[in-house]
């Protein structure tokens, strides 16, 4: 097939709302082929990326290796799961061949910094093309990934939000976010410390899944908590694509040892063995009151929250209110919304990820970095310098090839732990179903924070959690449920999840326009 006519089939391609099925399902009846269904996805790219701003690099190599996997398919080659899958990965994730900014504009010269080129990709990136993903390209985040509400601080500037640009996207992995809901792939990667999944998934009626803590490998991506906190998670757009992309990610790594402790836990079946559309049927579910967290929910998402907890007992759920009620859980918490506990291995956790970036990277440690830029991130004037107040933190700068003292953060993890687990077989819980957010979104150049119900308490807690559409506020965000079990359920989750996706279909399929937003700059020129 010619150019001319690889260009024509793939102009009839509908890549809106595209599934993982849907694609492999175009391949075995030939509708289309790896080639022309990434030149149908680069073509909305280019039509909506000047208005959303979802990448930060778009991978060259992307329709190549399309081509290969048609030839690979032609010739009656096994392929993976993910075999001619358009994808996205998050700006942190290392990608050999591409820079490696944080999303910080000195590590960037595209801004006028310099360019940080990893040696290896990320093991989750390699897994992405082991199963035969395209990857098309680094979505955007904020700078260092310290915003769980914008990506305003990117050198590449800011990202808007699919369902509504006015609204905020939620953060960090808001490029992945909006490059999944308005359809510029099928599935992407997102990582999050402290909201950086559950956020911008939520934010953009998004299935999201924050991991337990340790299921899937963190190395070889831009770490703020990588030894404690950090988790690598899918964006998609039905219960089944993240469960299929999650099958993909988890498991152990050497590259990654704190993985050892997924060994045995992840389902022989894969992570779609439990979507069942009865699976909510006499659940015992815990909800959301002032055990968890004493913040109250606004008037609209309490009346959000009660409509979407009758859909879950018209499942079958068995609800029990504020399970928490009566324990030291909504106390734990240090601060006001965002606990820091865990980020004082930040200097650690980013020295090993400069190192892994090989001798041929720029800087391969903390004082060659430091060395290289005008302003160090961890000085008081620099974009991670507010992390000074964290005495570990601090003395760990002295040398940061050496492990700092996490006791304070293991005494949290275990405290939660215990008033979690306790709780769950007090009341013999299935999962506990949430409000994702408290609140209507803010707006996307605004200064409120995300409205978040579950972050930083099951980040410190290591627990994974599933989000799932709900429906949307007044101002036209979305309003979302989070599902959250125990350490390792994540199977369990998505199959409640999956019943209350199939019964109520409330995810928000966005309109993408062709205009810039009226009160904010250019996301490009």
């Amino acid at each position: 097939m010619n150019a001319l006519a690889q260009t024509v089939e793939a102009a009839e391609i509908d890549v809106v709302e595209l599934t993982i099925a849907d694609v492999q399902r175009g391949f075995a009846d030939g509708s289309f082929t790896s080639e022309t269904l990434t030149l149908a996805f680069l073509a909305r790219i280019e039509r909506y990326e000047p208005y959303y701003n979802a990448f930060t690099f778009m991978n060259p190599g992307a329709l190549a290796d399309a081509q290969a996997i048609d030839a690979r398919r032609a010739a009656g080659e096994t392929l993976g799961p993910l075999a001619g899958v358009p994808v996205v990965i998050k700006e942190a994730m290392d990608f050999v061949g591409l820079p490696s900014t944080a999303g910080w504009a000195p590590l960037s010269s595209a801004a006028g910094g310099f360019d940080l080129m990893p040696e290896r990709d990320a093991p989750v990136v390699a897994r992405l093309k082991a199963a035969g993903a395209i990857i098309l390209g680094k979505t955007n985040i904020p700078a260092f990934s310290r915003d769980g509400t914008r990506a305003n601080t990117s050198w590449d500037g800011p990202t808007y939000n699919a369902v509504d640009r006015a609204i905020a996207p939620g953060a960090s992995s808001s490029g992945t976010a909006t490059a999944i809901a308005g359809s510029f792939a099928v599935v992407g990667l997102a990582e999050e410390t402290g909201g950086s999944i559950q956020n911008p998934g939520a934010a953009q009626s998004l299935i999201s899944v924050k991991p337990t803590f340790a299921l899937i490998p963190n190395s070889g991506v831009a770490p703020l908590a990588g030894s404690t906190r950090d988790v690598v998670g899918p964006h998609a757009k039905t219960v089944t694509d993240a469960a299929l992309l999650l099958d993909v990610l988890a498991g152990y790594t050497s590259e990654d040892p704190k993985t050892v402790a997924s060994i045995g836990m992840i389902p022989e079946a894969g992570y779609t063995s439990k979507l069942s559309r009865t699976a909510l049927n006499g659940a015992r579910v815990g909800l959301y009151g002032a055990g968890w967290r004493t913040k109250p929910l606004s008037a609209e998402a309490q009346t959000l929250y009660a409509a979407a907890i009758a859909e879950v007992k018209a499942r079958g759920a068995i609800l029990i209110e504020d399970p928490f009620l009566g324990t030291d859980f909504s106390s734990l918490a240090s601060g006001d919304e965002f606990d820091l506990r865990g980020l004082e291995s930040m200097p650690h956790d980013f020295e090993n990820f400069l190192r892994r970036m090989g001798p041929s990277a720029k800087a391969s440690s903390l004082a060659a970095l430091a060395a290289l830029l005008e302003v160090n991130p961890f000085s008081p004037e620099g974009p991670l310098g507010m992390h000074l107040v964290q005495p570990v933190l601090k003395k760990s700068l002295e040398n940061p090839a050496l492990p700092p003292d996490l006791s304070e953060f293991l005494a949290a993890r275990v405290a939660y732990l215990k008033t979690f687990n306790s709780v769950m077989k007090q009341h013999n819980l299935d999962v506990l179903i949430f409000p994702q957010m408290s609140a209507e979104l803010p707006g996307i150049f605004g200064t409120e924070d995300y409205p978040a119900t579950t972050v930083s308490e099951i980040n410190i807690a290591g627990l994974p959690g599933v989000t799932v559409p709900a429906g949307k506020f007044a101002n036209g965000s979305p309003f979302a449920l989070i599902l959250i079990g125990p350490m390792w359920s994540e199977a369990e989750l998505l199959g409640y999840a999956y019943d209350y996706e199939q019964a109520t279909a409330h995810r928000i399929v966005p309109a993408l326009e062709e205009t810039f937003y009226a009160d904010a700059p250019r996301a490009v020129e």
